[in-house]
């Protein structure tokens, strides 16, 4: 197989899901004294977790505020939003659910709905699908009389749910129901497997001879069969507890032929899911979901377009240009503007581009006090440029001055309408400007981190403006605080988590001390905006009193000399990979389990809650040679992938870039685990289990990214592992021999 680039040369379908898990109201209180619930939400694909909210404390109506994004690497028959109480004791309880259909997504795209939560049944959750061979026959008798025999191969079940974050233990139960006949047959069961292989056959007598004379509860005349059906019913083994119920299909005997018949089946609910006929209220669920397909040719056939985009600022004027006016025809940032800003990025053509487009803007543009105020194609290029290429600027600058906030947050409400009685507003003023204090500093002694390409942009803009301006001295400082101030530092301050500074949406006290921090970083970089008649600019009276804190000349100056410092090229060094760049992080994955090299596996259950690390398959060798998986921290960056036993701990391992050949996905058939995938590098293969299908394709895309140029790397390798002496993909027993298959 070829690494890491199977189906390059096929049409696939590209998947994407975006949205808001905004809130939920009126959930069902607690039957305890304390009514309020501890509540997350979650998105299921079928029954795998791919996403997780923080937990809303107290709450029947809790606000999540948490935005998603991802490609989807699977197909999936139903796209699912649960509600839980949180337990610390015991497993958290599914308050209730929204579930829609696959083919029904395209009703709610873009806009944000309510959705009446519906209870969870056990019994209506499933997932998969069976491939089923069916064929009736008829026999002659000894007395020549002719009877009718039904014969069912069960083949095989694809896509059955993990269960409790492991492949299931499934059997299978086959039927033969009548109004007056219930013949069952069972399967044997397969362990540790979501695709089990039962290739099992089955036979039940359908209709008896004329001359049967011996009496039997399953006596069946001919013209029964029109009531007769066909009933498989999927079940998790539970060994000593009680087994559960992955999912039924019924197929009516009377459409079979005496031709086999095989298909695939989708695994339906039991009766439907057992649908009550209360209509109790569970409450609601406000969402925004936008669900994409795109078909994704090989990538010649866009070679004449790639071409032309690449050549847009070239072109006079810039508003003729392919790029423009794609960015003008599809407003959305996610269908044009995003891979517009990452193509033209990756060919160095970004910086020449947005000066085009932003001149001219700017011709247009008639007062200096509303430069770069819209939602251009100049300030859309910009905004997604800095999201991507100020990553680790933000990381570096706020993250810790974030964490302080968020972790040990001080009161800092200084309107009076929201004010409790007991609250003291002196005290509340004096820890806002402790954080906008620090905030601020940390920004404005952060200009040699910026980016070289985030200061080139800024000397252009800055230029620009001067020109179109040159009668206004500030116009040239707020051309440049209107993106790094305005739309960057404020952005992130107030909605961390979208820029991955933190891990949830914060809550409603620590979202509003953001907001207010953000309110004054806005106004401290606005240069021109710190005198004393731009105070009545302010719309609340609160925070007009509360700036009057800040009219000092060191602000502005301390603004003036970061905003000349980050719109000057001159001491910036020409590379922009002179340091290593954070890619990813173990926020988004299962911790591996490690121990020694050997052949057995250890399937010890990951833990209910959803770290998001990754499960890695050990290296060495224990003294009775088992093998299994450990949690573990792994972090990407642009140098090198590392391990750790925890997030903050020094790297078990450290794998340079340059050292990784190949990146697969791993066959479910290597170790029974769904969404693992090998790292291959110089020494041992690194064996690792992420967490759920949208995790372990963004790994793989991160990590064949960065090794892209690598000239060591491999062009074929295995898609399985080597166990018991041997490859299991190509059955090769040298395990330094190449792929086959």
């Amino acid at each position: 197989m070829a690494a890491g680039e199977a189906g390059d040369e096929e049409v696939r379908v590209l998947q994407t899901l975006r949205g808001k898990i905004c809130q939920a109201k009126n959930l069902v209180p607690y039957s305890g004294p304390n009514k309020m619930r501890d509540c997350f939400c979650t998105i299921n694909l079928d029954q795998e977790e791919v996403f997780r909210t923080q937990v809303v404390e107290k709450s029947l109506s809790p606000f999540f505020g948490e935005e998603f994004f991802f490609e989807i690497p699977r197909t999936f028959q139903c796209l699912s939003f649960y509600i839980y109480d949180k337990s610390v004791l015991q497993r958290d309880l599914r308050i209730g659910k929204v579930a829609i259909k696959k083919e029904d997504l395209s009703r709610y795209s873009g806009k944000e709905t309510w959705f009446i939560l519906q209870p969870v049944d056990s019994n209506s959750e499933v997932q998969g699908k069976v491939h089923l061979e069916l064929k009736l026959n008829e026999l002659i008798t000894d007395n020549g009389s002719v009877c009718q025999q039904l014969v069912v191969h069960l083949k095989e079940c694809h896509g059955l749910p993990l269960i409790n974050g492991q492949n299931c233990d499934p059997f299978a139960t086959v039927s033969l129901v009548g109004p007056s006949r219930n013949d069952q047959k069972k399967t044997k069961v397969k362990k540790k497997t979501s695709n089990p292989q039962f290739n099992e056959t089955f036979y039940f007598e359908v209709t008896r001879s004329s001359s049967y004379t011996k009496k039997s509860q399953f006596q069946v005349e001919e013209e029964d069969i029109e009531k007769l059906e066909v009933r498989i019913d999927l079940w998790n083994n539970g060994n000593l507890v009680q087994d559960l119920f992955l999912g039924e299909i019924k197929i009516p005997v009377k459409v079979l032929g005496s031709d086999s018949f095989q298909a695939w089946y989708l695994l339906q609910p039991r009766d439907n899911g057992n649908k009550s006929s209360k209509n109790d209220d569970h409450g609601s669920l406000r969402l925004n979901i936008c669900y994409a397909e795109d078909y994704v040719l090989p990538s010649e056939y866009y070679a004449s377009l790639r071409n032309l985009l690449l050549k847009s600022s070239e072109v006079e004027p810039i508003s003729a240009s392919t790029a423009y006016v794609l960015a003008e025809v599809c407003r959305d940032k996610y269908d044009a503007i995003l891979p517009l800003v990452r193509l033209l990025l990756h060919h160095h053509k970004l910086v020449q581009f947005i000066t085009a487009v932003a001149e001219l803007e700017l011709k247009d543009t008639q007062e200096a006090n509303t430069i770069f105020r819209g939602n251009s194609s100049a300030t859309r290029c910009l905004d997604e440029m800095m999201k991507i290429v100020g990553k680790h600027y933000l990381k570096v600058t706020l993250k810790p001055i974030l964490d302080e906030i968020c972790e040990n947050p001080k009161p800092c409400e200084i309107d009076p309408l929201k004010l409790k009685e007991a609250d003291n507003v002196e005290i509340h003023k004096e820890n806002l400007r402790y954080y906008v204090d620090k905030v601020f500093s940390t920004v404005v002694q952060s200009s040699i981190s910026c980016p070289t390409l985030m200061c080139d942009v800024f000397c252009s803009l800055r230029r620009l403006a001067a020109e179109r301006f040159p009668n206004d001295p500030h116009v040239q400082y707020s051309a440049v605080s209107s993106f790094v101030f305005l739309r960057f530092f404020a952005v992130a301050v107030v909605s961390p988590h979208t820029f991955h500074l933190r891990p949830h949406h914060p809550d409603a006290q620590i979202s509003r001390t953001l907001t207010l921090i953000s309110k004054a970083i806005q106004t401290l970089g606005s240069w021109g905006s710190l005198s004393k008649s731009k105070l009545s600019s302010f719309k609340e009276t609160f925070m007009c009193e509360f700036f009057k804190m800040f009219q000092e000349e060191e602000y502005i100056e301390s603004v003036k000399k970061f905003l000349d410092e980050v719109s000057s090229t001159e001491s910036k060094e020409p590379s922009v990979m002179s340091e290593s760049v954070h890619l990813k992080e173990g926020y988004d994955l299962w911790r591996p389990y490690e121990s020694a090299t050997s052949n057995s596996i250890c399937h010890e259950p990951p833990c209910s809650d959803l770290v998001r690390e990754m499960y890695k398959r050990a290296q060495g060798r224990t003294r009775i040679g088992k093998k299994n998986f450990k949690k573990r921290w792994f972090c990407l960056t642009s140098r090198e992938l590392t391990y750790h036993k925890q997030q903050d701990k020094e790297p078990i391992y450290t794998i340079p870039i340059r050292n990784i050949l190949a990146v697969e996905k791993l066959d479910e058939s290597s170790f029974n685990k769904k969404n693992m995938f090998q790292v291959i590098h110089v020494e041992k293969p690194l064996y690792v289990q992420a967490n759920n299908c949208v995790e372990a394709s963004e790994w793989i895309e991160a990590l064949c990214r960065v090794n892209k140029c690598n000239q060591r790397r491999l062009s074929v390798y295995h898609p399985s592992a080597f166990l018991n002496g041997n490859w299991l993909c190509c059955k090769a027993t040298s395990e330094n021999t190449r792929c086959t298959c």
